[in-house]
């Protein structure tokens, strides 16, 4: 398959239920639009994304695997996969390697979107996340070399899940990319998305003004309204 065969399945790799949507939901509901089958995998399982004092962790799980599927059906995902690792305790390590090699194995896609492994130190007020490293790190390794090599996790194939070679990777950071997807038509949807995140982001109305602005940014100089930026890479 050359580079030319457009794609046809897609797949994204983030820690959080509802990191998709804040770094990439654009292009996600681009690639709906345009017949492409997408699948969510979620590393963790959320539980520890409240300040509220009454909430508990098994409910807050139950709260954020729907509103994440909540977001999957404004998007048009095909499936949304949860893995259960505890929140706030990722790590990349080789039982999380296997999980995502295992679905990319299953699920086949042409081109996978990964959370960025590296810490940046750009900016003020936010130094990232450690689960957002971790699934970033645990996910490339799970593309190169773990989901391609027939003699990697041989439980795999005992499985009946035959080795997959993704096409090309995106990494989410805006300040690395060199490749800009245009979703000039899909913000709506993106931000019909994040809202569905209530646990995270409230019940108020919400312009979500710093969203459109990152987008907007990211598409002056290059003829589109909005875009999403990436780093990416050809896997020959």
């Amino acid at each position: 398959m050359d580079l030319e065969t457009p794609y046809r399945t897609g797949m994204v790799v983030v820690a959080h239920a509802d990191d998709a949507e804040y770094g990439c939901s654009g292009t996600v509901a681009k690639w709906c639009r345009q017949g492409m089958e997408v699948v969510y995998v979620i590393c963790t399982d959320g539980s520890k994304g409240s300040s509220d004092p009454e909430m508990t962790a098994a409910e807050l799980v139950r709260i954020r695997k729907e509103e994440q599927r909540a977001a999957g059906r404004v998007l048009g995902l095909k499936d949304v996969v949860f893995l259960g690792y505890e929140d706030s305790m990722l790590q990349p390590s080789l039982d999380l390697r296997r999980d995502i090699a295992r679905e990319i194995r299953r699920h086949k896609p042409d081109i996978l979107i990964s959370a960025n492994p590296v810490r940046s130190f750009q900016g003020t007020g936010y130094m990232g996340h450690p689960d957002h490293m971790a699934a970033g790190e645990a996910t490339l390794a799970a593309v190169f070399p773990a989901a391609r090599d027939r003699m990697t996790f041989p439980e795999l194939l005992q499985e009946g899940l035959e080795p997959h070679k993704v096409r090309e990777v995106l990494i989410m950071g805006r300040r690395e990319a060199d490749k800009w997807i245009d979703v000039s038509d899909t913000m709506d949807i993106a931000l019909e998305a994040l809202k569905q995140h209530v646990s995270q982001v409230g019940e108020a109305e919400h312009d979500f003004a710093w969203m459109k602005g990152w987008r907007e940014q990211d598409g002056q100089h290059r003829g589109m309204k909005y875009a999403e930026g990436f780093k990416h890479y050809h896997l020959s």
